[in-house]
């Protein structure tokens, strides 16, 4: 099968925005507690996070990381994480059902941010809380000293402010799991005020709204219509979230998945024109997807955690997917979209980091490993920071139930900032052919093929674990460059990505 590909360099669709490839840490399952933290580990540093898991996060140059939550915010009291450890209460976390330490609060987080050479992006409880609870961690975080919450950040041990720019109001608020949930109008009139109470702290921070938790939601997409009618000129971006599951283990159907990610973007896209339309605003309003991954192997065995037959565990497994030869293909063709829609997705943030539904999963009293998706989001963050190319691809396609003429070739392009480079992502959806690509280079001059990694030939359920990590990218030798055309056959179901120099 012949698929032909043209990338011209006046053909663009945006600068990326570095944060499309952040993160999330929440205080669930062992994100944190023999996740970033592990004092008695043997690679811990003096403060008790892991050093191993620290240099695997390095590795993915994670811009930002979205903390503390997540479900688990929405009746957090922020105040609980300050001041000395011994002194913190043990709180119940109603969301998951387990028992939090707030051994790591505020300033042990972002310690291990600085670390890990990351961003925070920090959420306030619109849940349980609300206006003024928000306004006092802002205070507490970001403004030097000479107030109540500055000083007392300057008595617990942190002289100068963290300055934090970019502030989540709440967490899918739509949702009936969520502590505290609301209608659209409440939701809407509530961040609208807290909006304008954090922005006379300071104009200048960034915020993220709450959009719909998923498009399977009765009140998408009018919830969206709703909080930006309400909070349009106040707020910078709206969150989504989506998972991707493949109970059915119907493969075509799985990879196909991200063709809903598309329409779910370019659906709340069109919302924020019409609300743009309707206030006559000057500034635009851009989306935030701030949770996104596949999640779905460990459903069942978490159950008895969620159902309270384990009491109020602190810590225990919780959401551990261990991710297959599958999730590669499906996450490359997430983040593919998510390049090709950097127009309008400005963050990004895979929930989560570590051990929860995350790339890199630890042992505890033992090793960190790289999990089979760790390898997609490694080389979109390190090579896919630039302009993303509006490609033109003609390829076939197939058919599921819920999209038509699903293409079989899924491609996204950067010329990236750092070097001057061409990035490629390709992923092979064929289950049995390979796919002859040709690609035009219109414009460039890049003549060499620097970096070729290509993840293939393992079966769909193969994984990775801590003894071994057989699922991993090895070199390309077939991607050559004739009279301005890339040419590569892609194996079928693999994932590729090759630079150009």
């Amino acid at each position: 099968m012949r698929a032909s590909v043209t990338a011209h360099k006046e053909f663009t669709v945006a600068k990326i925005d570095p944060r499309l490839y952040g993160s999330f840490v929440e205080h669930l399952g062992r994100a944190v507690y023999s996740g970033i933290y592990e004092p008695g580990h043997a690679s811990a540093d003096e403060q008790g996070f892991r050093q191993d898991v620290l240099d695997l996060v390095k590795e993915l140059d994670v811009p930002v990381v979205r903390y503390p939550g997540g479900n688990f915010v929405s009746a957090y009291n922020w105040e609980d994480g300050i001041g000395p450890k011994e002194e913190r209460p043990v709180r119940l976390d109603l969301a998951w059902h387990t028992a939090e330490s707030n051994q790591v609060g505020i300033h042990e987080f972002a310690d291990w941010a600085a670390k890990a050479e990351t961003e925070m992006m920090l959420a306030v409880n619109l849940g349980s809380r609300g206006l003024d609870e928000a306004r006092a961690f802002l205070e507490y975080v970001n403004h030097p000293g000479g107030s109540y919450w500055s000083d007392l950040r300057r008595q617990n041990g942190r002289e100068e402010p963290w300055g934090v720019k970019l502030w989540c109001l709440g967490n899918e608020m739509d949702g009936p799991w969520q502590i505290g949930q609301k209608t659209a109008a409440e939701y809407g009139r509530t961040a609208f005020e807290t909006a304008k109470a954090m922005r006379a702290f300071d104009k200048d921070i960034e915020l993220v709204v709450c959009g719909s938790s998923t498009p399977n939601m009765p009140t998408y997409p009018e919830w969206e219509y709703t909080v930006l009618d309400y909070t349009y000129d106040s707020v910078d971006y709206i969150s989504l979230h989506m998972y991707f599951e493949n109970h059915e283990q119907n493969t075509k159907n799985f990879l196909a998945r991200s063709m809903e990610l598309e329409t779910y973007i370019e659906t709340i896209s069109s919302v924020i024109k019409t609300i743009k339309a309707k206030k006559r605003s000057n500034k635009d309003v851009y989306i935030s997807f701030d949770e996104w991954n596949v999640w779905y192997h460990s459903a069942e065995q978490d159950k008895p955690v969620l159902e309270g037959k384990h009491g109020w565990p602190h810590a225990p497994a919780l959401l551990e997917d261990i991710y297959d030869f599958a999730d590669v293909l499906v996450v490359g063709c997430i983040l593919n979209t998510f390049i090709r829609r950097s127009d309008v997705v400005k963050v990004g943030c895979l929930a989560q980091l570590v051990n929860v539904i995350a790339p890199i999963m630890t042992v505890e009293d033992g090793p960190a490993w790289r999990q089979t998706t760790f390898y997609p989001y490694l080389y979109a963050s390190k090579y896919g920071r630039g302009t993303a190319l509006d490609l033109a691809v003609d390829v076939e396609g197939y058919e599921t139930d819920f999209a038509n003429n699903v293409p079989y070739l899924d491609v996204a392009g950067v010329l990236t900032e750092a070097d001057g480079g061409l990035s490629f992502f390709l992923v092979n959806r064929h289950e049995s052919e390979a796919l002859d690509v040709e690609l035009s280079l219109e414009g460039f001059a890049h003549s060499s093929v620097t970096m070729d990694k290509v993840i293939v030939g393992y079966a769909l359920d193969k994984t990775n674990g801590p003894d071994e990590e057989p699922v991993a990218p090895a070199d390309g030798d077939d991607a050559s460059i004739v009279d301005g055309k890339l040419s590569v056959k892609l194996a079928p179901l693999s994932y590729r990505m090759i630079r150009l120099k």
